[in-house]
């Protein structure tokens, strides 16, 4: 059998060209495809992983934003529970404390009302006494008691002892104003001029002395001067008398002291037979 060379040849350089044609115009694009489709998952994959490391990642920080706000919602509710403990009591203190003054009030205020009627029957009593005691000096005798306090007044000037003379003296020189005589009545002119005389003679000077009426001081006399004081009253008695009558009722009010019980006496012993 005869080969006809020339024609394998051609064969050979066709097959040659078609494997050059199929390489350059389709094996290369389609490879080229592949490695691009290669490219394109391997991004899409890298993609979708970095977005579920995001993902994570986010879910980690919102597993931790969730924990710190409940570790948040709970020390809140800790400190608001404290806080609403705190205020409840210091309300309940106030509350108390309010309760407290307002009765030490009341009791204060009762305190108040019986030392003003306690006052008010004292001064009263001290009227009735004054009333009573000059309309027994007038009946009984031919001078008013106002002429006999003033005569008393009269006569403790001239008694002052050493001490409270001097005292009442050194008042007096350092005295701006007139020396004040007071009295519950309008001292006559006479004794105006013995009270005159009697603290001339005991303090060795000429006294300025302004007399004023002062019906509070319920039967007496006074003379003051720069801070210093001395007088008499029908009130010094009474008050005197007063605070006898008031220990003598505090004495009345003390509970009586209970006898102490007497310790039993040993039970004899039961005799056996």
């Amino acid at each position: 059998m005869l080969i006809d060379w020339f024609t394998v040849g051609a064969q050979a350089l066709n097959f040659l060209i078609l494997v050059w044609l199929m390489k350059r115009f389709l094996y290369k694009p389609i490879l080229h495809a592949i490695d691009e489709r290669e490219k394109r998952i391997a991004a899409e994959l890298a993609d979708a992983a970095a977005k579920k490391a995001e993902a994570q990642k986010e879910h980690d920080e919102f597993q931790k934003k969730n924990a710190e706000f409940d570790q948040q919602c709970a020390a809140l509710l800790s400190k608001a529970t404290g806080e609403a403990q705190a205020e409840r009591q210091r309300l309940l203190e106030e509350a108390r404390t309010a309760a407290v003054a307002l009765s030490s009030k009341q009791q204060e205020a009762l305190k108040n009302e019986e030392h003003t009627l306690h006052q008010a029957i004292i001064r009263r009593t001290q009227q009735e006494v004054f009333a009573i005691a000059r309309k027994a000096l007038t009946d009984l005798a031919t001078t008013s008691l106002e002429e006999r306090l003033g005569e008393v007044f009269t006569r403790r000037l001239r008694e002052m002892d050493g001490k409270a003379k001097e005292g009442f003296g050194e008042a007096l020189k350092k005295a701006s104003e007139p020396a004040v005589v007071r009295s519950t009545f309008d001292v006559p002119a006479e004794q105006r001029a013995a009270i005159q005389n009697a603290l001339n003679e005991t303090f060795s000077a000429v006294v300025r002395v302004r007399f004023e009426t002062a019906p509070d001081l319920i039967s007496g006399i006074e003379l003051t001067t720069n801070g210093q004081k001395v007088g008499w009253s029908i009130a010094d008695y009474l008050a005197s008398l007063e605070k006898g009558v008031d220990e003598l009722l505090k004495e009345k009010d003390k509970p009586e002291a209970q006898p102490e019980p007497k310790p039993e006496e040993p039970k004899p012993a039961a005799k056996t037979q």
